[in-house]
């Protein structure tokens, strides 16, 4: 009888380690997610001011910034989120699948434009595309994945700009700098920055 209490004492202190080892993942997962938001919006910012007051083309280069310190950024984050939380749980290795294959998905839509770019044709626009449909359509999975309504909202938010973005480029419409970049951006806030804060605060109220 004894046996059996210390099994289910064993089990609550197993699932309480569980909770709150979830918990402290979601401030990993806010900070991946505030890291690129403000990379994303602070790059775009910097674009559109340049070309708005040099009208020099050349400063689209500039959109590269946000991958390569992304990515730079992340793998520093995945290797402190190793350390700190050790194993995995299944829903963590989902939402971490889910990424990868966007994070693969996106390299092959850069090579693609880089080939057509020697091929003197602009297909920029397609890395619009994939930022406004293929990531806020991952985030909404990760959210239904970790039923957090904010990522679901959020992703929501950025799919809708970027079925405009679609409808747009489909109808001969020009993605002007006045009118797109400030919509991007305003997505990418309502993407990332505003789940990644809500994420945090949940962390902090939940410890």
């Amino acid at each position: 009888m004894e046996e059996k209490k210390m099994t289910e004492r064993e089990s609550l202190e197993l699932i309480t380690e569980m909770i709150s080892r979830t918990k402290e993942r979601y401030v990993a997962d806010g900070s991946a997610l505030l890291l690129w938001g403000y990379v994303t919006v602070a790059v775009s910012v910097l674009v559109w001011v340049l070309l708005v007051t040099t009208g020099n083309p050349a400063y689209n280069w500039l959109w590269n910034l946000i991958w390569i310190i992304g990515c730079i950024g992340s793998f520093i984050m995945s290797r402190r989120k190793k350390e700190n939380f050790g194993a995995k749980s299944y829903s963590d290795k989902l939402t971490s699948q889910l990424w990868t294959v966007v994070a693969y998905v996106a390299l092959v839509f850069f090579v693609c434009c880089m080939v057509f770019t020697f091929l003197k044709i602009n297909t920029w626009t397609a890395m619009l595309v994939f930022a406004l449909t293929v990531v806020p359509l991952t985030e909404i999975a990760q959210g239904i994945v970790v039923k957090e309504r904010s990522l679901v909202v959020g992703g929501a938010i950025g799919m809708l700009v970027g079925i405009v973005t679609v409808c747009c480029i489909c109808g001969g419409i020009g993605l002007g700098i006045n009118w797109f970049i400030p919509m991007f951006i305003v997505a990418f806030i309502g993407m990332t920055i505003v789940p990644g804060h809500i994420l945090n605060h949940k962390a902090r109220v939940n410890r």
